[in-house]
């Protein structure tokens, strides 16, 4: 069973007209996913490989009752595609823009906390659930297959890029996943690993959550907490990149916005060591995730026979 989407999603796409929202239409639907909506506002009346395109999403609501967005606009657009979303009673709505303005980020973030809507991203490739063949966003490209098949193993990466490897990684030991979440790589995002953790212990088909986590932010060291506290009781199984990090002067940027260390706060090391003492397998080397998924999945398995 997955997380966030499923069979019954009914999705739209904001800006569906450019070009990148376009060929993401394109790869959603041959997917199999179903996209029943776009809006781009002057374009009512034109399609995009078969979508109907709208003026506002009030218009694909009222028409197709859709209830799960995609994002894809620039930056200066994305608070008012997004605002726009939740006064439209869209519930889950996926943001692919990168370089969203934090002030922009900080007021949507808010506005969907306030009506209870779930945001992944700003800077997300996106999510997807192999076992309904419905995907949001870029991830898995023009042939999701390679990486993603279906099983119990919950997928949650800062790194758009590494949702999809680690998911090839679950592949190679022998499983599949339920649900892939790219979280996003910016300091202000909608949806923490906390918070899908959160999700994925409700779930009764996933069995394991493997994360692939970067330097900077508190995101690990609040699952570790949120692990103690019992909030998450499966086996969680974490590789954090980006180790050389610590080696560098302070306040160096790397690759994401939210990529950066400031004494202890965002330390490889302080994260790995926290989610250790809250009974997380961390591993060393990132190719040791196959081995862990192996020795952990099999022995849950083998308590179940």
């Amino acid at each position: 069973m997955p997380i966030l989407i499923d069979k019954h999603s009914r999705i739209l796409i904001q800006g569906i007209t450019g070009r990148e929202a376009a060929m993401i239409t394109k790869h959603t639907l041959d997917y199999g996913t179903p996209v029943l909506a776009g809006v781009t506002p002057g374009k009512k009346g034109e399609t995009v490989h078969g979508v109907p395109v709208y003026d506002t999403v009030k218009e694909a609501v009222r028409e197709h009752g859709v209830n799960t967005s995609l994002v894809v606009v620039p930056p200066a657009f994305a608070l008012d595609a997004v605002l726009e979303a939740i006064d439209s009673g869209i519930r889950v709505i996926v943001v692919t823009t990168e370089n969203v303005p934090q002030h922009d980020a900080i007021k949507m973030l808010a506005a969907a906390k306030r009506k209870g809507v779930r945001i992944i991203g700003p800077n997300t490739v996106g999510m997807i659930n192999p076992k309904d063949r419905i995907k949001l966003g870029s991830i898995g490209g023009d042939n999701p297959d390679r990486c993603f098949v279906p099983g119990t193993v919950g997928v949650i990466s800062r790194s758009g890029g590494m949702t999809a490897e680690t998911s090839w990684m679950v592949k190679r030991a022998g499983f599949g996943v339920s649900t892939s979440i790219g979280i996003g790589g910016d300091s202000l995002i909608g949806s923490s690993i906390k918070d899908l953790l959160a999700l994925f212990e409700k779930d009764p088909e996933t069995e394991a959550v493997v994360t692939f986590s970067e330097p900077g932010t508190a995101f690990e060291e609040e699952a570790a907490e949120f692990i103690k506290a019992g909030g998450y009781t499966k086996p969680l199984i974490s590789y954090i990149a980006g180790h050389f990090t610590e080696a560098m002067p302070e306040g160096t940027v790397f690759g994401h916005a939210a990529t950066m260390i400031s004494g202890d706060y965002g330390r490889p090391s302080r994260k790995m060591q926290k989610l250790r003492e809250a009974g997380a397998y961390v591993v060393e080397q990132y190719d040791e995730l196959i081995e862990a998924l192996r020795s952990i999945l099999g022995a849950k398995a083998g308590k179940k026979a």
